[in-house]
């Protein structure tokens, strides 16, 4: 009897991991205005469930509230919110201008827009984009360089266009000049003339510039704002709360370089996206194709850890994280983080007064601030430049905290 019963217990138990297994796969939070993400805030729950160190993740948001003015902390593992912290004008409700983050939310929406409009462009990745066909008011070229630009040059940083400051040519880093902007250039023709380095695919340098330009041929592709197409593409089916473009009202375009303006529990909705390969439910609303490409490097940029838009961490220069992380960073310090083989997505919410000024933002706060971070200033310089990816505000040092969190 006792042995039947033990075997019972043991097929009871495996069943029960199976199921468990399942849920974690299966899930996908409902909008937040319909119960939203399921929690767990109680320390012991939150280890025996999502087998993490709450503990561990208070030391990471005390290290998160040092390295930006205002900010927050969530986390997510197996499919539950297990740690979900602000300061400052950090909160659920807030809109900021995410900075650079919005490169990866410019590059998702190109994975869309190539599969969907695969007729008009057939080479995907590969198609030479400076052309009458694809950006005609780019002709004549600026320099005739950019006649074997790529769409996948531009979507790695590897287009030879440059922001200034410096690139990286087989490891070394090099020295690069930007063209003064002419007062009478568009912000499309702002970023079409921005100027070379060098060829495309021989070197890698960070470049907002390089970033909307692909987002143009976008434009041209779908017959809409880059913010529209994913509203329709993503927003609408995810159920995000209120979000947008932080442009001031001022822009004519969608500025692919940058500034999405994302609640915090629906920028984890976006990695939850990303780490299930574009999947949310039943629907495949990113081609898992596209989406396995953004993981890992790219064989249009070999000269840095940084895919289509997004840094990646096979070579493991974030030592303290699994090599199959990646992630994208803002300045401020703002960075979303997916990393399957933890089945974990991290939000690193930050910034400063700037990016939660609602003459940017184009969105009115929706709380109450306390004025606790007024006049802050970093205790310790956390921002820097190495040269490969540009910069970082302390996420990736946050990346190697949040990992330390969860339980072997």
């Amino acid at each position: 009897m006792r042995t039947h019963i033990s075997a019972c217990a043991i097929l009871a138990f495996a069943g029960a991991a199976v199921l468990t297994a399942q849920s974690f796969q299966d899930y996908y939070p409902p909008p937040d205005s319909k119960g939203g993400w399921r929690t767990l805030t109680d320390a012991a729950k939150i280890r025996k469930v999502a087998g993490v160190d709450r503990s561990r993740l208070d030391q990471a948001f005390e290290y998160a509230s040092r390295t930006s003015q205002h900010g927050g902390l969530l986390v997510v593992r197996h499919g539950y919110l297990v740690y979900e912290r602000y300061y400052g004008k950090g909160n659920r409700e807030a809109n900021p201008a995410m900075a650079s983050v919005g490169k990866a939310y410019a590059s998702i929406g190109c994975g869309i827009g190539l599969a969907e409009k695969k007729d008009k462009l057939p080479l995907g990745l590969e198609t030479e984009v400076f052309t009458e066909k694809y950006l005609p008011e780019s002709l004549p070229l600026s320099d005739p360089r950019k006649t074997h630009i790529k769409l996948g040059h531009l979507l790695s940083m590897s287009s030879g266009m440059t922001d200034g400051g410096q690139g990286i040519q087989n490891g070394e880093a090099r020295p690069t000049k930007t063209v003064p902007r002419d007062p009478s250039w568009s912000q499309d023709q702002a970023a079409l003339q921005q100027g070379m380095w060098c060829g495309p695919g021989e070197g890698y340098s960070y470049s907002s510039q390089s970033t909307h330009v692909a987002t143009i041929v976008l434009r041209h592709l779908i017959g809409m704002e880059l913010q529209q197409y994913l509203d329709e593409k993503l927003a609408k089916p995810m159920g995000w709360g209120r979000w947008g473009w932080a442009t001031g009202g001022k822009l004519e375009h969608t500025p692919g370089g940058g500034n999405v303006a994302v609640r915090a529990t629906d920028a984890l909705r976006f990695g939850y996206l990303l780490l299930h390969g574009g999947k949310w439910g039943k629907q495949q609303l990113v081609p898992a194709d596209y989406v396995a490409m953004c993981a890992r490097p790219s064989q249009y940029n070999t000269h840095s850890p940084f895919s289509l838009q997004f840094e990646v961490n096979q070579d493991g220069h974030v030592a303290g994280a699994p090599k199959d992380a990646w992630f994208k960073s803002g300045a401020g310090g703002f960075g979303i983080v997916m990393i399957p083989s933890l089945d974990m997505v991290i939000y690193k919410m930050a910034g400063n007064d700037a990016q939660y000024d609602p003459e940017l933002t184009q969105m009115p706060m929706l709380y109450k601030y306390d004025g606790s971070r007024n006049g802050w200033k970093p205790p310790v310089k956390t921002q820097f430049n190495d040269g490969n990816v540009g910069v970082d505000d302390g996420l990736r040092r946050l990346i190697e905290m949040a990992v330390a969190a969860v339980i072997p």
